[in-house]
């Protein structure tokens, strides 16, 4: 009885062991440099197909994260709007008794 648990034991183990050493090397490989080119090249140097104009980017991200916040805050506008009309609808039962 106790040397099956024993080698069980040690068979979790070494699947422990090499699980945890995968987990450890494989982004240490994956994080090699790429071999491609060995200088600094310039952006006015490279082809207009690879150059990434940021002005329209960041417009474009700018102009969503604005129509972004104006409709949360309309929502935000309606919501305190019906709490605003049941807390007068509650006010005026109230009232009455």
């Amino acid at each position: 009885m106790g040397r099956t648990d024993r080698t069980g034991g040690i068979g979790r183990m070494a699947w422990g062991v090499l699980f945890s050493a995968i987990l450890l090397i494989g982004p240490a490989l994956a994080a090699q440099p790429p071999a491609g080119q060995s200088e600094f090249v310039p952006v006015k140097e490279l082809p207009p197909s690879e150059q990434l104009p940021a002005a329209p980017l960041l417009i474009a991200a700018y102009a969503f994260f604005l129509v972004l916040m104006i409709v949360y805050v309309w929502t935000v506008w309606r919501r305190l709007g019906k709490v605003d009309a049941d807390l007068h609808a509650l006010e005026q039962r109230m009232a009455k008794r």
